[in-house]
């Protein structure tokens, strides 16, 4: 009887070989790319000496990478030096030049011992208030904590605020304990301000490394225009109820005006009955057409338009204040500037820029980004763009400078629909205020911003 065993064994063999070969056929790695399909000590040694490469290059990568990110201009300047004294002074003899290597590598070890061990501090950055007004005052809070056993050594931290960079140093700080530093922050001009992050730094005496370890994230402070508290009933110009009647008549309103005979076409629940009875004939009601106010506030922003800054930085302040009481009073009110053209436009764009009237904060933060423009339109333009394209107008203040003529002003005032008060609100630092009224505009010209709520008063009174 035969035995089959052998054979059998041989024939598993073969199979696991060729699935071995038919499993290294199909790979695409790094073994393949490089030994392919052989096999041995050989190929292994090749392999071996490829993942060794592979790791010695890694590190390599990750310690110049660590080393660029501390070492500055001037480190990279003194290694320079002292490579080049060194081989200059061993070649050529020497001695002096082979000093100032020993001094540069002197400095090396001093900046490498600079950098060893990491503060274990945790420092925290408050804003107490992200919104203030111009002129106000807004501190960043910064405080460290020691959550260690061991004193914590004087640390010195870099504050970003706006375009400036605050150095604060804290003492050393018992284990367990805090120290809190405050930090100033300017609100002389109106604008939204970066604050942090905030960064701790760690250098050697000379400059020659900085290693930075980011302690918070970056926050804003948004400095708000100066603003005054304009009464709603300041204007005296229009009824937010009832509204201000028009010779326009209106078969269904709020304000009464007479009654007249029927004509088809009327509407049947406008019949005065008790007129009818009196006269035997169908009598209607008619109404004079009144207007819910709506207010435009529309700040001139083209530096044709100012004498300086401080002008425009007055007019903002107007414009923001009276925009901020319509939208407390809830009036219907549309705030714009002009939109500005790009630099590199071909042709210059016929548009206003709306801005938020949600709540007075969203006003206040659209008004703490606005600026001048050389390449905006004037104001006429502006004043002919609104009344285009705003419904049911009632109340218009074009607010500007001083180097805006009455001429520009009367025109800006013929943009309007017909029956819309117009008010012009010039703006004049330090100027004496005055009240000009003329066919289909008031002028009112402010040197301090007190000066509009008086002059308001005045008009509500005439």
């Amino acid at each position: 009887m035969t035995d089959h065993r052998p054979t059998a064994t041989r024939s598993r063999r073969a199979g696991d070989a060729a699935d071995r070969t038919g499993t290294v056929a199909g790979l695409t790695n790094v073994r393949t790319r490089l030994v392919g399909e052989r096999d041995g000590v050989v190929a292994d040694a090749v392999v071996g000496l490829a993942k060794a490469w592979s790791t010695v290059w890694r590190l390599v990568r990750r310690g110049w990478t660590a080393v660029t990110s501390v070492v500055t201009g001037l480190g990279w300047a003194v290694a320079l030096v002292t490579f080049v004294a060194f081989v200059a002074g061993y070649r050529f003899g020497l001695r002096e030049v082979v000093v100032v290597g020993f001094a540069g590598a002197v400095l090396a070890v001093v900046a490498a011992v600079a950098l060893v061990g990491r503060s274990r501090l945790v420092v925290r950055m408050d804003l107490p208030q992200h919104r203030v007004a111009v002129g106000d005052q807004a501190t960043v809070v910064v405080t460290a904590e020691n959550p260690a056993r061991l004193p914590s050594v004087p640390t010195t931290v870099e504050v970003p605020v706006g375009t400036g960079l605050v150095d604060v140093a804290f003492p050393a700080i018992a284990p367990r304990g805090t120290s809190e530093q405050h930090v100033p922050v300017s609100t002389v001009r109106r604008g939204v301000l970066d604050v942090g992050p905030v960064t701790g730094v760690r250098a050697d005496p000379v400059g020659l490394v900085r290693r930075e370890v980011v302690w918070t994230r970056r926050e804003q402070v948004i400095v708000h225009p100066r603003t005054i508290a304009v009464p709603s009933t300041s204007t005296g110009l229009v009824r937010d109820l009832e509204g201000q009647a028009t010779s326009d008549l209106s078969p269904s309103d709020i304000a009464f005006h007479a009654v007249r005979e029927y004509v088809p076409g009327d509407d049947p629940r406008t019949i005065h009955w008790r007129s009818t009875a009196k006269s035997g004939a169908l009598m209607v009601r008619q109404f004079e057409d009144t207007r819910r106010s709506h207010l435009v506030v529309a700040l001139g922003v083209s530096r044709s338009e100012y004498a300086d800054d401080d002008e425009f930085e007055l007019a903002v302040s107007a414009a923001a204040s009276l925009g901020a009481r319509a939208v407390r009073d809830g009036r219907d009110v549309s705030v714009v500037v002009s939109a500005p053209t790009p630099a590199y436009a071909k042709r210059a764009v016929y548009a206003v820029q709306q801005l938020p009237t949600v709540t007075p904060t969203r006003l206040l933060d659209a008004f703490a980004t606005v600026g001048l423009s050389d390449s905006c339109l004037p104001v006429a333009e502006v004043a002919r763009i609104v009344g285009a394209d705003t419904a049911g107008i009632s109340v218009a203040f074009l607010v500007v400078g001083s180097t805006v003529g009455l001429a520009a002003l009367r025109l800006a005032a013929t943009r309007f629909p017909v029956g819309v008060e117009v008010v012009a609100v010039v703006c004049e630092p330090e100027a004496r205020p005055g009240l000009l009224r003329i066919a289909g505009l008031t002028v009112v010209t402010v040197g301090y911003l007190d000066d509009l709520r008086h002059a308001l008063h005045r008009q509500g009174a005439a």
